[in-house]
């Protein structure tokens, strides 16, 4: 997203205020739903099917080019935060 999706897409709901290091806070996503007309829920680490499916999709994810400076990607920050 960053600067690309800023400069490209300024009226989109994909639109950060805060860097990018984990999912969206509970406020965040109600506003997204709002906007979008969507669905988001909130992650599921204690168990349940969206984790186990979620798990499975992003196990494949590569690593990103350019980790942050504790060698964590998003994909990792979120894997951690889905405790899979």
């Amino acid at each position: 997203m960053g600067i690309y999706n800023d400069m490209m897409f300024p009226n989109s709901p994909l639109n950060r205020e805060k860097p990018h290091k984990a999912g969206m806070s509970a406020a965040e996503r109600a506003a997204y739903n709002k906007k979008t007309g969507g669905n988001l829920k909130a992650p599921q680490p204690e168990g349940g099917s969206r984790k186990e499916s979620y798990c499975a999709r992003s196990a494949g994810i590569k690593k990103c080019k350019d980790p942050d400076k504790n060698g964590d990607c998003p994909n990792d920050i979120a894997r951690r935060n889905w405790k899979c």
